[in-house]
């Protein structure tokens, strides 16, 4: 069998049923063996889509994505979307083609060092100089992604290498599993912790999700009754609209969400790395807050030299051995009562309607014709924001954000990633009119592919979280920010052979979402935006939660 061949072949016994790419020279046979596979293949415009889409399609799925390019140029592409789902740890199996062995290191056409590149960003890295190499570089990649904190790994196969015959014997060979590794020992001291604080809460982060622990967490804040306040990466892991939700914290956070933060006396953090958009500052706590982590990497949790208790393990397992060994009840209390009045003065009113249209009452309209199982992606910056904050999610994995590594343009082919896992459900893009841009050729791939999800396109005619920067940091001094000769979205999408409308009254928002939810096309909707209109409330960078900048938010 040849090397492509059983690169296929060994795909498809791991489950693998769809892969995005885009071809070139160096992957000519690995594409000649495609059409006898049968895994789906999705042809992309931009190579760091097809990253995109097989990141969406990972963190909708929690299960690999896989997608490839050629050598040089196409692999170099790849390189924003590998190193979006590295931060995020989403797991993503990347091949990229490369100049046959004989040429490695001459210069030739379209030759880059796609391992050295690929290295700080994937978990684990091969490059294949002998066919024998093949069987195990694929099922030991495959476990590396989805195993301990999952991530991308990357492939890369000479051309030469891909034409050639693998010794039979190569498939029968093992390989070691990678070492996770596992620390509970401290669990009675958390539920001693836990079971004797007066007001404990749980912050949430992404490992939670990729570990399926939502049931678990729910039923351990039931059991506390602790809130739960989460990062933008585990938006959904417990119902949003629970008692015990106080949504993202962060910031761009719920203002309650911090609040309860800051006035807890036992935080739990959950598959949180801590980073410094989210609960990074730890000098609001009172240094009486005692401090447990739960974290399936052991660099995460030796970062933060303020933490009392350790564990090191699957979030799921970790919060199962807490409950096991729980022996109480809580009760309403006086942090429960507190918890209550934080909901009800943290609870914004978003159906206005101003024309122009602000970006609340678009998270309104959304909130109240999402079918159940519908799915959201988003773009970066004041979208992204927008819809972390005012989006009520009630499910893990309905929510796919590019979180650490903050990429304008992930939203739309992440959207279609995760169509492409859930075709009969609904799929939502929420990106900006400079996001969007980034990305547009993409349209094409949607129509080609059958990919009907709906792109909301919040249009404000600027960039604008760095526009928003520029006004409250830098004296309205606006460089760079403003998009003169932004197209006509709409015809833009049509002339792909898709179809869209543009909106700019808040009475027209529903109507234009469910016609893009009935369309059976991909459909854009352009929603012309107040461009005033700023993400708030917000904590300035470096500043602590006094100096929140509260906008529309009735916390006095």
């Amino acid at each position: 069998m040849k090397g492509s061949k059983a690169v296929f072949s060994l795909l498809e016994k791991e489950g693998v049923d769809v892969m995005f790419g885009y071809p070139g020279g160096q992957s000519l046979q690995l594409y000649d063996d495609l059409l006898d596979s049968s895994i789906r293949h999705v042809l992309v415009r931009h190579e760091q889509c097809a990253a995109h889409m097989a990141d969406g399609y990972a963190r909708a799925t929690g299960e690999v994505g896989v997608c490839t390019s050629t050598s040089g140029p196409g692999a170099t592409n790849l390189v924003t979307g590998v190193a979006t789902a590295y931060v995020d740890s989403s797991p993503m199996m990347v091949l990229t083609g490369q100049v046959p062995t004989t040429a490695l290191g001459n210069q030739a056409f379209q030759e880059a060092d796609s391992f050295s590149i690929m290295m700080p960003i994937t978990k684990h890295n091969f490059r294949i100089l002998d066919p024998a190499e093949i069987p195990v570089a694929v099922r030991r990649g495959m476990h590396i992604a989805s195993s301990g904190r999952k991530g991308p790994v990357h492939i890369d196969l000479p051309s030469d290498i891909q034409k050639t015959e693998v010794p039979e014997e190569a498939f029968q060979r093992t390989f070691r599993p990678y070492t996770v590794i596992e620390d509970f020992s401290k669990v009675p001291e958390v539920i001693k912790v836990l079971t004797e604080a007066e007001r404990p809460l749980l912050l949430v982060g992404g490992g939670a999700v990729w570990a399926g622990a939502g049931p678990e967490i729910l039923r351990l804040a039931e059991t506390l009754m602790a809130p739960v306040a989460t990062t933008i990466m585990a938006k959904g892991v417990i119902p949003e609209n629970h008692p015990l939700a106080l949504g993202i914290i962060g910031m761009h956070g719920k203002v309650g969400a911090r609040k309860a933060y800051l006035e807890a006396d036992a935080i739990l953090a959950i598959g949180t790395r801590f980073s410094d958009r989210t609960a990074g500052a730890q000098s609001g706590l009172s240094p009486s807050t005692k401090l447990i982590q739960i974290d399936i990497d052991p660099a995460e949790t030796s970062k933060l030299a303020r933490t009392q208790i350790r564990l090191v393990g699957d979030a799921r397992k970790g919060v199962a051995a807490i409950l096991s060994g729980l022996a109480v009840q809580k009760k309403e209390s006086a942090w429960t009562r507190r918890i209550q009045e934080i909901q009800k003065t943290c609870n914004c009113n978003t159906n206005l309607h101003s024309t122009p249209i602000l970006p609340q009452k678009v998270i309104h309209d959304l909130n109240e014709t999402l079918a159940q199982g519908a799915i959201v992606s988003t773009d970066v910056g004041q979208n992204q924001m927008w819809a972390a904050h005012f989006l009520k999610t009630k499910n893990p994995r309905q929510f796919i954000s590019s979180g650490g590594f903050g990429t304008m343009g992930f939203g739309l082919p992440a959207a279609m990633g995760a169509k492409c896992a859930y075709p009969d459900e609904p799929v939502i893009c929420i990106t900006g009119d400079g996001g969007i841009q980034m990305v547009f050729q993409e349209f094409a791939t949607a129509v080609s592919e059958n990919l009907p999800v709906v792109v909301c396109v919040f249009n404000n005619g600027w960039l604008g979280m760095v526009k928003q920067w520029q006004k409250l940091f830098h004296d309205q001094r606006y460089s760079g920010t403003l998009l003169h000769g932004n197209p006509d979205f709409v015809k833009l999408a049509q002339a792909y052979g898709a179809d869209g409308i543009c909106v700019e009254k808040p009475s027209e928002i529903k109507e234009a979402l469910q016609t893009g939810y009935k369309s059976g096309l991909p459909y854009l909707i352009d929603i012309r935006l107040d461009p005033e209109e700023d993400v708030l409330p917000m904590i300035p960078p470096g500043d602590g939660p006094a100096t929140i900048i509260k906008g529309r938010c009735t916390w006095n």
